[in-house]
């Protein structure tokens, strides 16, 4: 409930203050605060998206959504991290027109609405940091875009109020679309990973099956598959063999993979010489198994 809060939060901020330039823009004229405030407004409508994915992602599962509702807020931060995308693009292919074709911009109401959006921005980005869920690390990635996105206007602003350097506000607007889209790549990448049912990266695949093998009654562990929905909880289905089936050795695994945060697990036990029903598996005796028929996938 906290992230949705806060990404409630996000957007009330960010959509107050776009109302806040658009009228700045028409009382003071300036063009460029009005093309910033239709780019927050799209910023706002980002955030609203994601602010209805994360309240999906948290419904029960039922008999169509088996697991759940989680992937949506998962969903959400694939939508922000596109419009970051798209937005860093605009910003980049601006500032080569204004290279083009200078434009000498208000320094007054630069700095002034710079002041403004830098306050709004940054309690924006406290509000989405520290989130855990995919889509409120993609939000507060946005807003610190925007935050950035104004502490450059402001500098920007200062210098060429009192030199005239036209170009520093083109050369600083890239510098920040080139840093925001190699985060936004970056996460891109650990929501495909997610998507991929990529091991969480809590989980050491090496260290679970020894700490699992070394179990007590558990003569092998195959089958063991581990993948997240939403980049947070972990989940597993693996077949154990046991010598004897004992509800004690099954708890002992659910522990075991509880330690390497692993919450949901489906454990299938089988006997030494039970052939596995997986055609997959492949069975064969061998020395390390104590003369016992191993499984091995």
């Amino acid at each position: 409930m906290k992230t949705q809060k806060n990404i409630f939060i996000a957007f009330i901020l960010n959509l107050a203050f776009s109302v806040m330039e658009i009228v700045g823009g028409i009382f003071t004229g300036s063009i460029a605060i009005i093309s910033d405030a239709l780019h927050d407004l799209g910023d706002a409508t980002s955030i609203g998206l994601s602010y209805f994915f994360e309240k999906k992602s948290k419904k029960k599962p039922n008999d169509v959504y088996t697991y759940g509702y989680t992937r949506f807020s998962v969903l959400g931060g694939v939508i922000t991290t596109l419009i970051l995308f798209m937005g860093s693009g605009i910003v980049i292919y601006n500032a080569m027109d204004r290279f083009v074709g200078p434009v000498t911009p208000d320094y007054n109401g630069m700095i002034i609405f710079a002041c403004v959006g830098l306050i709004v921005n940054a309690l924006a980005v406290y509000f989405t940091h520290g989130g855990g869920s995919i889509n409120q690390k993609a939000v507060n990635l946005h807003m610190l875009e925007d935050l950035l996105g104004w502490l450059v206007v402001l500098i920007g602003a200062v210098v060429m109020r009192f030199t005239n350097w036209w170009f520093l506000d083109p050369i600083l607007s890239v510098f920040v679309a080139v840093f925001i889209l190699f985060n936004a790549l970056k996460s891109l990448k650990e929501i495909l990973d997610i998507f991929l049912l990529k091991i969480p990266k809590t989980v050491n695949m090496v260290a679970l099956k020894e700490h699992l093998n070394k179990i007590d009654g558990v003569l092998d562990v195959h089958h063991l598959h581990v993948w997240t929905l939403d980049g947070m909880i972990g989940y597993a289905t693996l077949h154990i063999v046991v010598e004897d089936y004992d509800d004690r050795i099954k708890n002992q695994v659910k522990t075991e993979l509880k330690n390497h945060d692993i919450l949901h697990a489906t454990v299938e036990m089988e006997m030494a010489k039970e052939v596995c029903s997986e055609k997959e598996c492949d069975i064969r005796v061998t020395k390390t198994c104590r003369g016992h028929c191993c499984h091995h996938h």
